[in-house]
């Protein structure tokens, strides 16, 4: 079983060399500490970032440079600084390869919550809704399931929808998932998961061929 910078590591290996990389927040923004030195890869903040680089050490942070969730961040040599139109200029006209979010909820067809539980307050849904209308590749950083222990990989999903039919991939502490037509595909299972062990956490169609390798971290 993973935990999240396990999570994130393992979503590292989907980011290829010359990506433009959006960062959503929580065990997302953990996934630029893991990129490979071997590749050059450019993370985005529609606050307005080109160019972030991994989180500051303790004691190195600047208060002034931070990322959409508000963390302290470090940039990367030409990282470059602008206004909120021209970083959702470049989301919306599709010039971000690899979108990676957090999720309360995914549904087998790829609809995703992830911004609103009716009953409590929130502040909007920020820039989730233009990053899931225009990302072409959206993959999902989660737990499997709630601390009641309650699948959050949905037949159908049960809170106020970000996004419909846009994820294209899921990495949980369990497992890695392909959303197809058919439903959640299981392409790999976590160190030490068994296939029974996510059968039991999903409650979304599981589609399950031949053998299933255990996860390369």
């Amino acid at each position: 079983m993973l935990d999240k910078n396990g999570i994130a590591k393992r979503i590292a290996r989907e980011v290829k060399d010359g990506y433009y990389v959006n960062l959503g927040i929580g065990i997302p923004t953990l996934v630029a500490n893991f990129v490979r030195d071997d590749i050059s890869v450019e993370f985005q903040s529609e606050n307005g970032v080109l160019g972030m680089g991994p989180f500051p050490f303790e004691g190195d942070e600047d208060a002034d440079i931070i990322n959409a969730g508000k963390q302290t961040i470090t940039t990367l040599p030409g990282a470059s600084f602008f206004d909120s139109a021209l970083s959702f200029g470049m989301i919306r006209g599709k010039h971000v390869d690899l979108t990676i979010l957090g999720a309360m909820e995914v549904a087998e067809n790829g609809d995703i919550a992830n911004w609103k539980i009716p009953g409590k307050m929130v502040k909007g849904m920020g820039g989730a809704m233009d990053l899931v209308a225009s990302a072409e590749n959206i993959i999902v950083a989660m737990m499997h399931t709630n601390r009641a222990g309650e699948s959050k990989l949905l037949k159908r999903c049960t809170l106020p929808l970000t996004g419909v039919g846009c994820v294209k991939k899921i990495v949980t502490n369990l497992a890695v998932l392909e959303v197809t037509s058919e439903g959640f595909k299981l392409l790999e299972r976590a160190p030490g998961v068994t296939v029974d062990d996510i059968v039991n956490a999903t409650e979304g169609k599981l589609i399950v061929e031949k053998e299933i390798p255990e996860m390369k971290i």
